[in-house]
């Protein structure tokens, strides 16, 4: 009988020293408490009540120095994940780009085009042929049907009458560059034959669409344009869609 009461004794200071030992190495949202601080807890009172304040606030501080560090880490992560998205494309394709002044690009009528003499420029850089139609360009519309489809088409009108259009080199059919041709005043694919008047409307081939046009604006002197603005929505025309008519001139491969 002694014997069982002393085993039984012993059980329960193993006990109390298995949970003053968890009490005292208890996880970060418990921070580490003495013995005498134990006992003063169970006790009570102010003491008790300082100690349990204090705690609260290392526990809370615990927690939002880990929220920070969480916060900062998630940002860097978003922020770099963003760059890669959408890169500072300033100065290079896929933004706004100057092509240069008003004057290198003269004007002229579309049966008078001669590559980067009249009409029709290529510019490099912003992979954009710049076609430069002269106020009195026979259109096919007029009025507010004519007004329209300008709008429609991307065909910015200057304050001296002329016409601006900025075409994506691209052909829309399977991506080749399009040439244009002086000989029949139009482009030609030499991929797949898809062809295009001088104002880029479809003419003839597998291109689903007329080509693609960039937005085009003025500043002050220089032509600037947004090869990250792209309209790639012209359909092939019609008799109450088509602008310019249609070049009569035979057009080789």
């Amino acid at each position: 009988m002694g014997m069982a009461v002393g085993a039984y004794v012993l059980q329960l200071i193993a006990a109390d020293k298995t949970e003053r030992f968890t009490l005292i190495t208890d996880d970060i949202n418990k921070p580490h408490i003495t013995p005498q601080q134990y006992e003063v807890l169970h006790g009570g009172g102010a003491e008790a009540a300082e100690i349990a304040k204090e705690r609260l606030s290392r526990r809370r501080f615990l927690r939002r120095s880990m929220l920070a560090v969480w916060g900062l880490s998630t940002t860097a992560a978003v922020s770099g994940s963003l760059y890669m998205l959408y890169p500072n494309l300033a100065g290079q394709f896929g933004s706004a780009l100057n092509v240069g002044k008003k004057s290198d690009f003269p004007a002229a009528k579309p049966s008078d085009f001669k590559i980067d003499q009249a009409g029709v420029y290529y510019r490099q850089n912003a992979k954009t042929y710049l076609v430069h139609l002269s106020k009195d360009t026979p259109f096919l519309l007029s009025g507010s049907n004519l007004s329209d489809q300008l709008d429609a088409e991307t065909v910015k009108k200057d304050t001296d009458g002329s016409y601006w259009i900025a075409l994506y080199q691209r052909c829309v059919h399977l991506g080749c560059t399009v040439p244009f041709k002086d000989e029949c005043v139009s482009f030609k694919c030499p991929c797949h034959g898809s062809h295009y008047n001088v104002d880029g409307e479809f003419l003839d081939g597998p291109a689903p669409r007329s080509l693609d046009r960039f937005s085009l604006s003025f500043n002050g002197g220089d032509v600037m344009v947004d090869t990250g603005t792209l309209n790639n929505k012209v359909p092939h025309p019609d008799a109450t869609t088509r602008l310019i008519k249609v070049p009569t001139v035979q057009c080789s491969a």
